[in-house]
């Protein structure tokens, strides 16, 4: 079966996960999970990642049989240090004078569940991007948070606009995932379904 011709719901009501997911679906609705996204005690980034991205998905699958429907979510991890949206700009120029000159791994999880048949099938995905960042001064920090206000990006930054300077490299298996959602996964995740991108 090809993408077109199924259901396809996104989890999410994050602009760039549309317009990552809208380059290989013809056609898409988005739903608003409303699912809690507090980190439970201990719980490591990765696995943060992985529950909110099914608490997401399993949502809005509730409320959308015969679709398929794609939860993610995005955990920026330093040293153990979970990175979440900054929300504000004096947040923002905190975590990355946190992250001048360090390594961050952005764990992006992806859930796929799978409602056209009588029980939902549940199909998973974790992707692991490591950002390492460049020395920052206060004043790169600065003019970056306020040219490009990246108030709702995990990290303080977007890697698809001038955030790309703040970079020494990156090292990932899909250029997708650090932008919010990994369309190498999803594809292998709709393929593992029975549906075809292509």
């Amino acid at each position: 079966m090809k993408l077109g011709e199924v259901d396809l719901v996104l989890a999410s009501t994050s602009r760039y996960r549309r317009e990552l997911l809208g380059r290989i679906a013809p056609r898409l609705r988005c739903v608003a999970p409303d699912v809690e996204e507090t980190r439970q005690s201990g719980e490591a980034a990765a696995d943060l990642a992985r529950r909110l991205a099914a608490e997401k998905a399993r949502a809005v699958a509730a409320r959308t049989p015969g679709a398929i429907v794609i939860g993610s979510d995005q955990v920026a991890d330093r040293d153990g240090l979970v990175l979440g949206k900054p929300g504000d700009a004096a947040t923002a120029r905190a975590q990355l004078a946190a992250c001048s000159g360090a390594s961050v791994l952005f764990h992006t999880a992806v859930c796929l569940i799978d409602r056209r048949g009588g029980d939902a099938v549940e199909h998973a995905a974790l992707d692991r991007t490591e950002v390492v960042f460049r020395a920052l001064s206060a004043e790169t920090i600065a003019a970056y948070v306020e040219r490009e206000q990246p108030l709702d990006c995990a990290g303080s930054f977007k890697c698809e606009g001038l955030g790309i300077a703040l970079f020494e490299r990156i090292g990932s298996d899909d250029p997708t995932a650090l932008i919010g959602l990994p369309l190498i996964a999803v594809c292998r995740l709709l393929r593992a379904a029975g549906v075809e991108a292509i």
